[in-house]
């Protein structure tokens, strides 16, 4: 793993007795000497302190001085309502191509004076390519690698946090402020990939391994690696860009069309105006051929990504494949996404995926399989 990349935290997992793994060029810790198992499972019980600063950070100033030149240039890239995000708050978006498929999808938040974006780490490279080849008339990009971002998940990371920083307590679900921790200036928002309560914490890099030895040593948090990061996300019903969604899905199809305000559909103030907006709006109106949806396997056995679905037991070609698959810890039991035609994408409809030349029912369900844990007042 030389020609990996490090986190500024690459000592701490080693110290810590982490599994490294690659992951989008980097060297992560997949697992530390508890294992998934009890990771994912303090995670949803106490708190988990997760690296993810192989992810992409970047900023968006406006060349005018004025935000909303910013936000409208960022329009064009996201079917989003990113000029009516009020300052200290952050939503989900996604980049499109002309297709409607997606190319990324990400944070956006609303810092006052710029906008904030955190990006997938294997496609940070061209989404920043794709910023300054789309914005640099109108703003300057920013991208921001001496940074690190650490994820603080679970019921008790807010009693965890603030005992450092009392006034994360008051924050709301995609909540986003400026904070001081352990003497280092942090751009917290109030948000994950887990389903659970938690932070997200931007922490300059030099900064990053004493604030996560601050954290690790605060009763009730514990280190987690990706491995139990996965199947958070996957319980959570939350897509996996590579996997769930990608340039060959659109975020209807997805199941994403909440993340597409109204102000951008079709009669609305600034509708379309994005690449791809013909197709998505259409979609929006008249539905999509297929959707994402939740699984649930009658049997034991896990459903792993790519396996084939089919809408009969014993004969007939396959009507869509599994996105996302494996046991959810928390429901001791196997749990999948995947996508199928409209007409089968009922909640209770029954499947059968194909795993080892034998095929398994299973029942589609809603998503998340989990209740989230997101504080929203």
């Amino acid at each position: 793993m030389t020609d990996l990349k490090r986190t500024p935290l690459t000592d701490l997992h080693v110290s810590l007795g982490a599994r490294m793994v690659p992951f989008a060029g980097y060297s992560m810790p997949v697992q530390y000497p508890a294992g998934i198992m009890k990771e994912h499972l303090h995670t949803r019980s106490a708190a988990g302190l997760f690296d993810v600063s192989h992810m992409g950070q970047i900023a968006i100033r406006p060349r005018s001085g004025n935000l909303r030149d910013a936000a409208l240039a960022l329009e064009t890239l996201v079917p989003v309502d990113v000029a009516g995000l009020a300052e200290g708050r952050q939503r989900y978006g996604v980049f499109t191509d002309d297709s409607g498929g997606i190319l990324d999808d990400l944070m956006i938040a609303n810092r006052g004076d710029h906008l904030f974006l955190v990006v997938n780490a294997a496609c940070k490279d061209q989404d920043l390519a794709h910023l300054e080849a789309g914005l640099a008339t109108t703003c300057i990009v920013e991208n921001l690698p001496h940074r690190a971002l650490l994820a603080l998940q679970g019921p008790a990371a807010e009693a965890a946090l603030a005992t450092l920083a009392p006034e994360v307590a008051a924050m709301r679900f995609m909540d986003v402020r400026a904070v001081d921790l352990v003497g280092a200036g942090c751009i917290v928002s109030r948000s994950g990939y887990t389903g659970e309560d938690g932070y997200e914490i931007s922490v300059p890099a030099a900064d990053a391994e004493r604030l996560a030895k601050a954290l690790l040593a605060i009763d009730g948090v514990a280190p987690v690696g990706l491995g139990a990061r996965d199947s958070l996300r996957l319980e959570a019903g939350l897509c996996l860009h590579g996997n769930d969604i990608d340039t060959t899905t659109t975020p209807v199809e997805a199941s994403l069309e909440w993340a597409i305000q109204k102000i951008r559909r079709a009669c609305g103030d600034r509708q379309g105006g994005f690449p791809g907006a013909d197709i998505i709006l259409k979609q929006l109106s008249a539905g999509a051929a297929r959707r994402r949806v939740g699984l649930r396997p009658e049997t034991k056995a896990p459903i792993r990504a790519e396996t084939p679905l089919f809408a009969e037991e014993a004969s007939g070609e396959p009507i869509g494949r599994v996105t996302s698959g494996g046991f959810a810890p928390s429901l001791e039991a196997p749990v999948a996404m995947g996508y199928v035609p409209t007409e089968q994408a009922g909640v209770g409809t029954r499947l059968f995926a194909e795993v080892r030349g034998k095929r398994l029912p299973v029942t589609v369900t809603s998503l998340p399989f989990v209740t989230p844990g997101y504080k929203r007042r």
